[in-house]
């Protein structure tokens, strides 16, 4: 199966997505991560009011595989947290990027780094 990466979005070499709207970025991992990790078991999420720090672990993704850290791609504050994916992680297999998503921060005073487009993020995990 062809793994999916929406246009709309921005990728970041740790497999971690953002999308920006307005003062709020939406966090998630990518679906090449979400493959490489196999089934999801447990997520570790900060909670609502944490502050996130621009690469650095957030969070941790833990699956039959391994347990990885998620990375900020931005600073913020959590301001929601996606809690039927903490409940059932394993959804996030099911959709990655609109109903799997992790965070969403207000954005701190920097302006967010551009990540890199769909098809670059493609070229990057098919090479």
């Amino acid at each position: 199966m062809a793994l999916v990466y929406p246009e709309e979005l921005q990728y970041f070499n740790s497999h971690e997505y953002i999308k920006v709207d307005e003062d709020v970025a939406t966090i998630g991992i990518s679906a090449f991560a979400v493959d490489q990790l196999g089934d999801i078991v447990y997520l570790d999420l900060p909670n609502v009011g944490t502050n996130v720090t621009k690469g650095e672990p957030f969070g941790t993704v833990e699956s039959v595989k391994a347990v990885e850290d998620i990375y900020a791609p931005v600073s913020g504050t959590v301001v929601e947290r996606n809690e039927p994916i903490v409940e059932n992680p394993e959804f996030i297999a099911e959709d990655p990027y609109y109903k799997g998503w992790l965070i969403r921060v207000r954005l701190g005073q920097d302006s967010p780094e551009a990540g890199m487009s769909a098809t670059e993020y493609r070229a990057l995990v098919e090479s």
